[in-house]
């Protein structure tokens, strides 16, 4: 990965952990990386359920809008990776855990658009 690319990725990532932490979220863990299976974004607390999020980060007029960047198959994955980190730290809470998606779209100009969608899977 391009080290621009690497950057705007990062870049959406503060992005949305900050709009998480502004909605009254507790961010735990950023860029959790689990051997093979892949990594979570971010590991956040919304009263007392697990929230695992991806952030999806495009330019505006890119090919596809980051909301629409979350398939089936990656659903699944985020879930999985979902059950190791709660293995690894204790257990599920009592709320459960939920995937959302945070979508940044970076325009040419002007403040950047981020939306957040909660339990897509």
């Amino acid at each position: 990965m391009s080290t621009a690319r690497r950057g705007l990725g990062r870049y959406g990532e503060d992005l949305a952990a900050r709009r998480l932490a502004e909605s009254g979220m507790t961010v735990l863990e950023r860029n959790w990386r689990c051997g093979r299976f892949g990594e979570i974004d971010i590991v956040a607390r919304d009263g007392d359920a697990l929230v695992v999020c991806e952030v999806k980060t495009r330019r505006d007029g890119a090919f596809q809008h980051p909301m629409a960047a979350v398939t089936p198959d990656k659903a699944r994955r985020l879930l999985a990776l979902a059950e190791r980190w709660t293995q690894s730290h204790g257990g599920a809470p009592p709320g459960g855990v939920r995937v959302d998606l945070v979508g940044v779209v970076l325009p040419r100009r002007g403040a950047p658009s981020v939306e957040h969608a909660r339990g897509v899977a």
